[in-house]
């Protein structure tokens, strides 16, 4: 049985990049995570749909608590990530975050078709996990690639997995690389 140890939530608020004040609002990146026990800590399981299956509620729990922490600005991207701790596999931080975690997480921000950006890794307590961050509704929204870094102090321990769902309210700070833009985004943003 999977349980939660914990929820932790973080949220930053950018208001000026090298100098230069926010052109528009500031950006405010938020990550919402949950610590919980990796049933299969320890040893090797080649079933791992009771834990796809228990992400969906999962998925839904942390999107609603970082949507919170957005503070009423509309969300235009996001990302998850999955730390496993020292007995565990990367395959179990991966299971929890497929497109049954991904559903709610688009549903609930309102987000288009877009892929969403993840990243796993093995860790101890305290590993930093930079989650990355694309637009909602088209992947190829240059202006919307980013990253949120977190980390829990306690998190995982050996026998945990912190799973995180991250939102941001926008693109970077003054981001001018070009590329296609979010307001000329038609479909998935790949044609």
């Amino acid at each position: 049985m999977i349980e939660v140890r914990k929820f932790v939530v973080i949220a930053d608020e950018v208001r000026s990049e090298n100098g230069r004040p926010a052109d528009g609002e500031p950006l405010r990146r938020v990550c919402a995570a949950a610590v919980v026990n990796n049933p299969y800590a320890g040893r090797y399981e080649s079933d791992l749909s009771a834990i796809v299956e228990y992400s969906k509620g999962l998925g839904r729990e942390l999107a609603a608590r970082a949507l919170a922490a957005l503070d009423g600005a509309r969300p235009e991207s996001f990302g998850k990530g999955a730390i496993v701790g020292a007995a565990g596999d990367q395959e179990v931080a991966v299971a929890f975050l497929t497109t049954e975690f991904a559903r709610p997480m688009r549903e609930l921000a309102g987000g288009g078709p877009a892929w969403i950006s993840s990243v796993t890794k093995r860790g101890a307590p305290g590993t930093a996990i930079d989650i990355p961050l694309a637009s909602k509704d088209a992947l190829f929204v240059r202006s919307h690639y980013d990253a949120i870094t977190f980390s829990i102090g306690d998190a995982p321990l050996p026998d945990e997995v912190v799973v995180c769902c991250a939102y941001a309210s926008r693109g970077r700070l003054n981001a001018r690389v070009g590329g296609l833009r979010l307001e000329d985004a038609v479909g998935d943003g790949l044609r």
